[in-house]
């Protein structure tokens, strides 16, 4: 039988430990190694966004962003834009951050799509954005926009290739240099 990792137990992990790894619920769940195309979207992605979000904003990949204590939630997204004041804060928490971006991979279809939307939406993150990875072509971006009234997202804009988002602020980001 298997129990429930408290968030006190968690803490008390090594880093090594804890790499590669989400708490859903409670329950460790192991994340596959990332390919080279998907690690350097992420890298892409975090350097345009951190470049337009401005100076109260940082964005960063490989971090824990605590959705809930009971049962422990972790989720590691692979951007966040979160406020600059916070980044020693750990872990981050769902008030400090503005945007996530999750690349769909092989294995995380219906996590990304699905699951996580809802979580990171229930948690109160205001924006959360989908890049899709055809096997051949460039990456498709789905933008999504918490509605406060609902709690849930709604749909955004969609972009190929190239990403020329207004909201959360103003970006653009050409993905086809990949």
């Amino acid at each position: 039988m298997h129990e429930q990792v408290t968030a006190e137990q968690y803490e008390s992990w090594s880093a090594e430990q804890c790499a590669g790894i989400e708490i859903v619920d409670g329950m460790v769940v192991v994340s596959p190694s990332a390919s080279k195309r998907h690690n350097r979207l992420i890298k892409i992605l975090a350097v345009a966004l951190e470049a337009a979000a401005g100076p109260g904003w940082n964005a960063d990949f490989d971090f824990d962003v605590r959705l809930q204590d009971v049962p422990l939630t972790n989720r590691r997204p692979d951007v966040v834009v979160y406020r600059a004041d916070t980044i020693d804060v750990m872990p981050a928490r769902p008030e400090h951050i503005l945007l996530v971006v999750e690349v769909v991979s092989p294995g995380s279809e219906t996590t990304d799509r699905i699951v996580k939307a809802e979580q990171y939406a229930r948690a109160g993150i205001s924006y959360y954005w989908r890049v899709e990875q055809p096997p051949a072509g460039v990456p498709v971006v789905h933008t999504y926009v918490l509605d406060p009234a609902t709690g849930i997202y709604r749909d955004g804009e969609v972009f190929t290739g190239v990403v020329d988002a207004t909201a959360p602020f103003p970006v653009k980001i050409d993905l086809a240099r990949l």
